[in-house]
């Protein structure tokens, strides 16, 4: 990777990041499914605009806009909503640092639903290590301090699972040559 690549991940680190942050502070004043769809709402427009404007082709098949619609299920509206839930029991923190299961997952997921991403040796010790990882960042106490918490971890980890699904469902659009951009809006318009 170069510095530009470098500085983008650390940018979308920060957006990413901010999003647990953000959720935090909204979920004081704001109903769950108002904080998804502005959330997608935005997101969208966004996405949307951008792809008109640099002329993006739009697919035409209804079996793609299906698959957005599935897409924005398991990558959008199941997560999201699953996550502010859970930061109304944990914090921001917790829940990002329980997101990072995301990719241990999204391992396990692709073993059972992918002929090319099966689990190896060197996988299971990643996903074993990463998980020690994980616990060691979030701490025991964290997770044994009381049953209040324990809502709002199963439904972060729910989330990451559903990432998981959302990252083995969402490699169909590159096999049909389908513009990245086109699939990220398409996938917000379904959420």
């Amino acid at each position: 990777m170069n510095r530009k690549d470098w500085f983008l991940l650390l940018i979308l680190s920060v957006i990413w990041g901010g999003s647990f942050f953000f959720n935090e502070i909204a979920i004081r004043s704001l109903p769950v499914f108002t904080i998804v769809f502005l959330r997608v709402l935005t997101g969208s427009g966004l996405l949307w605009l951008f792809a008109v404007l640099t002329r993006k082709k739009l697919p035409k098949e209804k079996t793609i806009w299906l698959s957005f619609l599935l897409m924005g299920l398991l990558n959008n509206v199941i997560p999201f909503s699953l996550i502010a839930s859970g930061q109304k029991s944990i914090s921001s923190g917790f829940a990002s640092i329980l997101n990072a299961t995301t990719p241990f997952f999204g391992v396990i997921t692709a073993h059972f639903f992918t002929r090319d991403e099966k689990l190896s040796l060197p996988k299971i010790a990643g996903v074993v290590l990463g998980m020690i990882g994980v616990t060691v960042l979030i701490g025991f106490e964290a997770v044994s301090s009381g049953n209040n918490h324990i809502f709002g971890i199963i439904a972060v980890l729910t989330a990451a699972v559903s990432y998981s699904f959302a990252g083995v469902w969402g490699r169909r659009f590159a096999r049909s040559g389908i513009d990245p951009v086109v699939v990220a809006a398409g996938q917000l318009l379904g959420s």
